[in-house]
């Protein structure tokens, strides 16, 4: 298992995992062109990938412009296997070397997603969206988790 940050070359792989997944689906694939990750991992912050014999597992992705956890998707087939506690631990540790900015995401409710969150320390602040939880986390509380 290698967790390294992701690149370019690493979309098409990564909208492979975005669309097996079982939770939190897209209506619709064309909704997260390449050109959105492109921009999300070059620009906008940074994403990780999870490569098992050189193919793409899981990805995440944090986003400095809106403060968010803009991805955590695991493909199927390689869930519980700690993959995605790793790239979280990762990508949360990387977002506060760069901001002190509380870091917020959304999750529909009652999914494992949203166990995972809350296992991970995150609090839940209300509704976003179309009816996901909204989650925060404060570089503090973060730094708590971490001891």
């Amino acid at each position: 298992m290698n967790i390294r940050v992701a690149e370019i070359k690493d979309i098409a792989q990564i909208q492979i995992v975005r669309n097996l997944v079982k939770e939190n689906r897209l209506s619709d694939p064309a909704l997260v062109p390449d050109s959105d990750i492109q921009d999300y991992i070059t620009r906008r912050g940074r994403g990780w990938v999870c490569e098992i014999n050189e193919q793409i597992v899981g990805f995440a992705i944090a986003d400095l412009v809106d403060n968010n956890i803009w991805a955590l998707f695991i493909h199927p087939g390689f869930e519980k296997l700690g993959i995605g506690k790793k790239l979280h631990d990762e990508m949360m540790s990387w977002y506060f070397l760069q901001t002190d900015k509380t870091v917020w995401l959304g999750t529909s409710p009652k999914t494992r997603a949203e166990s995972f969150y809350r296992k991970a320390g995150w609090k839940e602040k209300g509704i976003h969206g179309k009816g996901e939880i909204k989650f925060e986390m404060t570089k503090n509380e973060w730094r708590s988790l971490q001891q």
